[in-house]
């Protein structure tokens, strides 16, 4: 299949990158470490450290290459691994921390921006290394740099795990108190997922699934600019127009996307995985979703209609990356991070954009909860109940929901929390007063609902 474009389109594409944001957001090198493991914590270091270094020595260089010479900007490079709890099961040791430093010494080694997999999929049930690497991620994230750490507490198909639920709300709890002197900075680098998808390129929740090659190039790319210019070209049309409007934009995106992931491919010499052509926003004036929303007709994003248009975006977005490519996956949709958007940021300082109608929106965007600081004095069991309704939003309507919270330490409402960098920066946001602790405390399962039966 021939990937080549006309004058026009590149001409367009140029535009798109110089004026508008356009970026691959990030090349993701998969790789397994499912035969990684050993009799003990160190031998078992030892060797994810030497696959990481061996399998991505040369991504960084190829990457840079592909920006140089195709003139497309290529942001992240990245690495995500086996689940580290799958990989450290066998290890005697009660801490995964060593495992977590080794991956960071590899990300360093080989200059990757950040490293994901540092994960447990929990769903239906805890092993013993799905405990113990529950237990060390506040330590893990304190210690390491590029490290990212993600749990998967539910699924359609199994239901959500209550007693994880319980558990991560104490975990998000003490991992901001780990790294209280950065804002609870740790907490930016943790995702709980309901129904994890096993090829992510984005990070924080990226992990190398089980059920992947040895070793896969995913690409996500990133346009909200390209998208919210694209809507100034019709102002006041009917919403049929506005949705043919983002597919075709979403098509241009993917199509060089898909360029830069074979590419990349090609160079490394390993398989091609997908494409994830998420709306990915930055801090960055005119890179947000929340203007892309608020270009459809609404005042501020958060007000009523958000939700709609938001679904309008998601499914449009979809569409177009589909036509583009054979291999879209990942999450691809519109993220709503709060922090890493200045459009979500206004609304949210302003009082318009609230952590509950956040909720209703993420039952139609990418993902979920995102990069949303509260409180520090926040109760874990608070934490753990925002967790369950996004896991439940998830579980029922079939998709992959998350939720990244920042409970600031010495932080109140109206205060402000830096991260930076493309984490940008949160205004902390109110939550409920009201106690969810009996609720969390009942533990055990949350059933599967009755479509989960699809054999």
């Amino acid at each position: 299949m021939s990937y080549l474009m006309n004058t026009g389109e590149i001409q367009q594409t140029i535009r798109m990158i110089d004026q508008q944001h356009l970026d691959v957001r990030t090349i993701t090198l998969g790789v397994s470490l499912l035969d990684c493991g050993g009799e003990d914590m160190k031998t078992c270091a030892g060797r994810v450290y030497d696959r990481i270094c061996y399998r991505a020595r040369d991504l960084v260089r190829t990457g840079e290459a592909i920006e140089r010479e195709l003139g497309i900007p290529v942001v992240n490079k990245r690495v995500s691994v086996t689940p580290i709890a799958l990989v450290g099961g066998s290890c005697p040791e009660d801490s995964c921390v060593p495992l977590a430093e080794a991956m960071d010494r590899a990300a360093a080694e080989v200059g990757v921006n950040f490293i994901g997999g540092f994960s447990a999929l929990v769903q239906k049930g805890c092993t013993r290394g799905d405990r113990r690497l529950i237990a060390s991620i506040p330590e893990a994230l304190a210690v390491t740099e590029r490290v990212c750490s993600s749990v998967n507490i539910g699924s359609t198909r199994a239901g959500i795990n209550m007693d994880a639920v319980g558990e991560m709300g104490r975990v998000i709890k003490r991992t901001a108190e780990l790294t209280a002197h950065r804002d609870g900075l740790g907490c930016s680098k943790l995702v709980v997922f309901c129904n994890a998808v096993e090829d992510n390129p984005f990070m924080a929740g990226a992990f190398h699934g089980v059920g992947e090659p040895e070793c896969v190039v995913n690409v996500g790319v990133s346009g909200p600019g390209v998208v919210y210019q694209a809507l100034q070209e019709c102002r006041g049309e009917p919403f049929d127009v506005v949705a043919e409007t983002i597919k075709k934009t979403a098509f241009k995106v993917t199509r060089m996307g898909q360029l830069v992931a074979r590419e990349a491919s090609r160079r490394l010499g390993v398989p091609f995985g997908i494409v994830d052509l998420s709306l990915a926003p930055t801090p960055a004036v005119g890179d947000s979703v929340a203007r892309i929303l608020e270009a459809m007709g609404l005042e501020v994003c958060g007000t009523h209609g958000t939700t709609a248009a938001l679904a309008l975006l998601n499914d449009a977005v979809k569409k177009g990356g589909v036509m583009a490519s054979g291999h879209v996956g990942g999450l691809s949709g519109a993220f709503i991070p709060v922090s890493e958007d200045e459009g979500m940021i206004a609304a949210a300082r302003e009082g318009t954009l609230c952590l509950d109608k956040l909720e209703a929106m993420t039952c139609v965007c990418s993902v979920g909860l995102d990069m949303i600081a509260v409180p520090g004095d926040t109760p874990a069991e608070t934490l753990s109940a925002i967790l369950a309704d996004e896991a439940a939003i998830g579980m029922i309507n079939n998709k992959t929901t998350a939720v990244r919270l920042i409970p600031a330490p010495g932080k109140t409402v109206g205060d402000t929390v830096e991260i930076g960098g493309l984490f940008g920066e949160a205004p902390v946001m109110p939550v409920h007063r009201a106690s969810a602790a009996s609720f969390i405390a009942r533990g055990g399962r949350i059933p599967a609902p009755m479509h989960s039966l699809r054999n």
